[in-house]
């Protein structure tokens, strides 16, 4: 099932386990001098009850608002910047895999992710983010295309709307063509291979850059008694595949990056110019004569920026290498009845295309 996941360990936050010269900070404390002395360099220890450290994040929040008033695209990064820079100061003690304060979360990765730690330190931040994340895995997301609750994995892309995921199920339920082999690149939290699995391939090569990704789908594989179906594989694109393909399925990021990206989530949701030039490339290798190369995408960047390139597009019209075949189009529905759309997604619509190779006269 797995080609080199033995030697996978999951990305994780940082953590300290050093002793740290820190202030600690307690209910009845000066909240603004603190944060002035964590803006400056010193770390700030939270002590005696959890929701100190929230009372610390909104105080920072309010005094870098009023530092970096910039409403701009540049101003808010430079306050994000600032925020996360002056935020990741703010430690909390983990002791025995638990936060070691009064009327904390119950934190099941702390345990998953740091076996070999009894003691240590971890930024506030990250332990808001694995906190949601636990929160999730727990409970689960219901995806009604396949009719299964998922739970996703720590530090890996999970959608919160489905519309894309609608429209390949819209196709794979017409599609009548071989099903002995296809190709997922980028796995995510793997819905689009369990997709292809419930429509009767058998057969499926699953790639991720993302360590998280693939040790995620590989206990859901497990759980859900698919581990004979699927070959998930650690690496960039097709790196280590070594088959051809009936079906080539890639959702990738649907936004082009204009900052250094990190790993894991970052990658998900942003891509780098040379993505899609190596994508296609290695794509013509790796998909039959008569296969179908599948990528649900969005006009996202098109609606930000109107003078955004579509990769897709650019791909169909200066190389020679694909044909289209059919271009679905959807519109994305609010997460939530209740959301009034006010910005750039109102009038986003996520896209299905086929291509197939271009036949050589």
């Amino acid at each position: 099932m797995i080609k080199n996941l033995q030697s996978i360990k999951p990305d994780r936050p940082n953590i300290i386990t050093s002793q740290i010269e820190g202030i600690g900070f307690y209910r009845k404390m000066d909240t603004k001098a603190t944060v002035e002395q964590m803006i400056a360099g010193k770390y700030i220890l939270v002590e005696e009850y959890y929701s100190n450290g929230l009372q610390v994040l909104n105080e920072l929040k309010k005094n870098l608002l009023e530092k970096f008033n910039d409403k701009s695209f540049q101003g808010q990064r430079d306050y994000r910047t600032a925020f996360r820079k002056a935020s990741h100061r703010l430690l909390i003690k983990v002791k025995d895999n638990k936060l070691d304060v009064k009327k904390a979360p119950n934190i099941g990765w702390l345990k998953s992710l740091y076996p070999e730690v009894s003691e240590f330190y971890i930024s506030f931040p990250e332990v808001q983010g694995m906190n949601s994340s636990w929160q999730w895995h727990e409970k689960g997301l219901e995806i009604k295309t396949l009719n299964l609750t998922l739970h996703p994995y720590y530090g890996t892309y999970f959608p919160t709307r489905f519309d894309h995921l609608k429209l390949f199920d819209k196709w794979l339920k017409k599609y009548d063509g071989p099903k002995d082999t296809a190709i997922d690149i980028g796995i995510g939290s793997g819905i689009l291979t369990f997709q292809l699995i419930q429509n009767g391939f058998n057969n499926i090569f699953a790639s991720d850059s993302n360590k998280n990704a693939i040790i995620g789908v590989a206990k859901e594989c497990e759980r859900l008694k698919f581990e004979d179906k699927v070959t998930l594989n650690y690496g960039d694109l097709f790196e280590n595949c070594d088959i051809l393909a009936d079906v080539i399925v890639f959702n990738p990021p649907w936004l082009l990056a204009k900052h250094n990206l990190e790993e894991g989530i970052d990658k998900a949701m942003y891509y780098e110019e040379e993505l899609f030039p190596k994508f296609f490339e290695e794509a013509k290798k790796h998909l039959k004569e008569d296969g179908k190369l599948v990528l649900i995408f969005s006009n996202l960047a098109q609606e930000v920026d109107k003078e955004s390139s579509h990769p897709i597009i650019e791909e169909l019209q200066k190389n020679n290498r694909f044909r289209k075949d059919l271009h679905l189009r959807r519109e994305v529905r609010a997460s939530s009845r209740r959301t009034q759309r006010t910005d750039s997604r109102e009038t986003e619509k996520v896209e299905l295309w086929v291509l197939a190779h271009k036949k050589v006269k």
